[in-house]
């Protein structure tokens, strides 16, 4: 089966399942904006799947919506099962420990790698790396997305919708009918608009570290 037919059959698939049935999965790096699409996600009226016990902070005001289960789903994957129709956090190396047997959309945030390690280091309380640093991480996160995203277009019960962090922030309106029109369901998008504060975003695409 060549990879046209196998796409369209995944599509085909993963379609067919109820909205109620289908767990939406917001995934990405660490501070691509996982967190703010989880927010208009709630926003919305769709439900969220989150423990509360990672705090907000200084780096994510409005919290980080994670749930620490899926941590551990490698070793223990039950929490899935009160998965469907709602959606959770799952950072992108995590991906492959979902188990099958389930239809999964997923909604993968992008950001500026620059912006990326930026964060990240600020996030940590670390100075700013050096540019050969800088580079070096830019480079592991790239190969690492590449692979992701090979390993997300083999699998057939999962959809993929990506989202510039940058659209989200910017044009939160189109973002959030784009949303609606993947997951099939009919959420709040001024709702999900008002969820979305441009101030938040402060480590804004600045050139690699001299």
């Amino acid at each position: 089966m060549n990879s046209a037919i196998a796409a369209s059959n995944r599509i085909e698939s993963v379609g067919r399942a109820d909205p109620s049935d289908v767990i939406t999965i917001v995934s990405g790096l660490p501070r691509s904006g996982t967190s703010l699409m989880m927010q208009m996600l709630g926003a919305g009226g769709m439900g969220v799947l989150t423990d509360g016990l990672r705090r907000s902070d200084n780096s994510n005001p409005r919290g980080y919506f994670e749930l620490e289960a899926v941590k551990q789903t490698r070793q223990d994957a039950s929490w899935v099962r009160t998965a469907p129709g709602r959606a959770v956090k799952v950072i992108y190396r995590l991906l492959p420990d979902l188990p099958d047997g389930f239809s999964y959309r997923v909604i993968f945030m992008r950001r500026n790698l620059d912006e990326v390690v930026t964060s990240q280091q600020v996030m940590l309380g670390r100075p700013t790396l050096a540019a050969a640093d800088h580079r070096r991480l830019v480079g592991i996160f790239q190969r690492e997305l590449a692979h992701i995203d090979l390993w997300l277009a083999s699998r057939r019960n999962m959809l993929v919708h990506s989202v510039q962090h940058s659209d989200a922030v910017m044009h939160p309106a189109t973002v959030a009918q784009g949303i609606c029109e993947f997951l099939q369901r009919p959420l709040d998008i001024s709702a999900m608009v008002a969820a979305v504060q441009p101030s938040l975003h402060r480590q804004r695409r600045l050139s690699t570290p001299s």
